[in-house]
C-alpha cells in the first residue's frame, strides 16, 4: 500500500515537471520565433511548428499590391500612345488628301510618253487630243457614280441608293502624238451600257479631252477575275486592256469638263480616301481617360 502511495506520489511530481518544462520551452520559442506552437507526437517528442506572422503576410500584400498598381497603369498609359499615333496618322492622311486634291486640280500638262515618267503622275492632270474606237469599247462594272456631295451625305450608312451601272473605257488614238491610249470617258447607268442606247454621245470627230492619268490596278481579295471574252472587267489591268483592244498601256479618267452630251458622265476619280482617324482618336483617348480615373481612385484615393 505504501509502494502505491510513492508511485502515485512520484507520478503527479513528474506530470507536474513535464507541464512546466512545456510551458517554458512555449514561452522562450515564442519569445524567438512568432506565434510558435508545440506539438506532442505518439513518441514522447515535441515538434515545433512557426506560423507566419501578420508582419510578413502584410509586406508580401503590400508588395502583390504593388505589383498590380504599376501593371494596371500599363493600361491607360498604352491607350494614351495609341490616341497619340492616331494623331500622327491622320495629320499624315490629311496632307495626302491635300497633295491629291492639289493634283487633280491643276492646271493640265501634255501627255508624257514615257513610262518611267507617267508611273511618277498618278492623279496629274493632262490633255489630249484625238479620237475615240467605240468599236472596242470595255466596261468595268459593277461601278456606282462618283458623287461626292451625295457620298458626303450617305456617309456611315448601311446602306445607299443602290444604283450602278459600268465605266465606259474606250480606247483613244492621240493625233499629236502617233499613239494610241485608253480613256475611261465615264459612267453610265445599267440600262445604257450598250452603245446603241447612247448614240449621241459615240462622237467620230476629233475631240480634246482633260483627265488624270491612273496607274494599273491590283486585284484586291474577294474581287472577280477579269471576264475577257464576255467583256466584264471588274480592276483596272492596263496589260490586259491594253492586249485586247492594242493599245498603249497608259489609262487617264476624263473629268467632268470632258463629258459629251448624251455620252459616258465624265469625272469618275475618286480621290477621298477613308480618313475616321478622329473616331480612333476619341475612342483611345476616351479609353485612357476612363483607365486613369479608375485607377487613380483605386490606388491613390483608396476607394474601395
Amino acid at each position: 500500500m505504501g509502494s502505491v502511495k510513492a508511485a502515485l506520489v512520484y507520478s503527479s511530481r513528474l506530470l507536474t515537471t513535464l507541464k512546466k518544462q512545456t510551458h517554458v520551452i512555449y514561452i522562450k520559442r515564442t519569445l524567438l520565433l512568432p506565434r510558435l506552437t508545440v506539438f506532442k507526437r505518439t513518441d514522447g517528442r515535441f515538434v515545433p511548428l512557426v506560423r507566419q506572422s501578420s508582419s510578413t503576410a502584410a509586406g508580401a500584400e503590400r508588395g502583390e499590391d504593388s505589383f498590380l498598381k504599376w501593371f494596371l497603369l500599363l493600361i491607360p498609359a498604352t491607350t494614351f500612345g495609341l490616341g497619340t499615333w492616331q494623331v500622327k496618322r491622320r495629320q499624315w492622311k490629311m496632307q495626302l488628301i491635300n497633295e491629291l486634291t492639289k493634283l487633280t486640280t491643276a492646271e493640265p500638262i501634255p501627255l508624257p510618253t514615257d513610262p518611267h515618267e507617267l508611273n511618277s503622275l498618278e492623279y496629274r492632270r493632262v490633255r489630249v487630243r484625238g479620237q475615240f474606237d467605240h468599236s472596242q469599247e470595255l466596261y468595268v462594272l459593277p461601278r456606282s457614280p462618283v458623287d461626292p456631295e451625295k457620298e458626303a451625305r450617305e456617309a456611315g450608312r448601311l446602306s445607299s441608293s443602290g444604283e450602278t451601272g459600268a465605266n465606259v473605257i474606250t480606247p483613244f488614238h492621240c493625233t499629236d502624238l502617233g499613239i494610241t491610249i485608253l480613256v475611261n470617258r465615264g459612267y453610265v447607268p445599267r440600262q445604257r451600257i450598250r452603245p446603241e442606247t447612247r448614240m449621241k454621245g459615240q462622237v467620230e470627230d476629233e475631240v480634246e479631252v482633260v483627265g488624270v492619268v491612273r496607274l494599273t490596278e491590283q486585284r484586291k481579295p474577294f474581287v472577280p477575275n477579269n471576264d475577257v471574252e464576255r467583256n466584264r472587267w471588274h480592276y483596272r489591268d492596263l496589260e490586259g486592256m491594253s492586249s485586247v483592244t492594242g493599245a498603249e498601256p497608259i489609262f487617264i479618267d476624263a473629268d467632268f469638263g470632258s463629258t459629251i452630251p448624251g455620252g459616258p458622265l465624265g469625272g469618275q476619280t475618286r480621290v477621298a480616301l477613308r480618313n475616321e482617324h478622329m473616331q480612333y482618336i476619341m475612342t483611345w483617348y476616351g479609353l485612357c481617360a476612363a483607365t486613369s480615373y479608375m485607377w487613380f481612385a483605386k490606388f491613390v484615393k483608396k476607394i474601395a
